[in-house]
């Protein structure tokens, strides 16, 4: 089991920043490939971000790419998912999930790849 606890999320401006945390416990955080989802009001949980168990391989999804940055600390036990130049579309609960993963570079990108769920930080963006 690997227990997944989101942090950093908030109400900002159009054009502002958040970094949000996803600290993991339970068995060894490194054997797993991680995802960032994010789901709106009367909408379905779509993929953000994903990154491989070694850290190396990172993949994002169109809308997110060049304003979203996904890292990990794997000694740390705790992914990062920074976002810069939010806009109101990004308004959402945002969760982190842990995929058990054989690859060391392979990213999984669909919500039935992850095994593990966080219960979700909240992102409000005003115009």
């Amino acid at each position: 089991q690997v227990q997944l606890v989101e942090s950093g999320g908030g109400l900002v401006q159009a054009g502002g920043s958040l970094r949000l945390s996803c600290a993991a416990s339970g068995r060894t955080f490194s054997t797993h490939a991680v995802g960032w989802f994010r789901q709106a009001p009367g909408k379905e949980r779509e993929f953000l971000a994903g990154i491989s168990r070694s850290g190396l391989n990172t993949y994002y999804r169109d809308s997110v790419k060049g304003r979203f940055t996904f890292s990990r600390d794997n000694a740390k036990n705790t992914v990062y998912l920074q976002m810069n130049s939010l806009k109101p579309e990004d308004t959402a609960v945002y969760y982190c999930a842990a995929a058990v993963s054989r690859s060391v570079v392979a990213v999984p990108t669909s919500i039935r790849e992850y095994d593990y769920w966080g219960q979700g930080t909240q992102v409000s963006i005003s115009s």
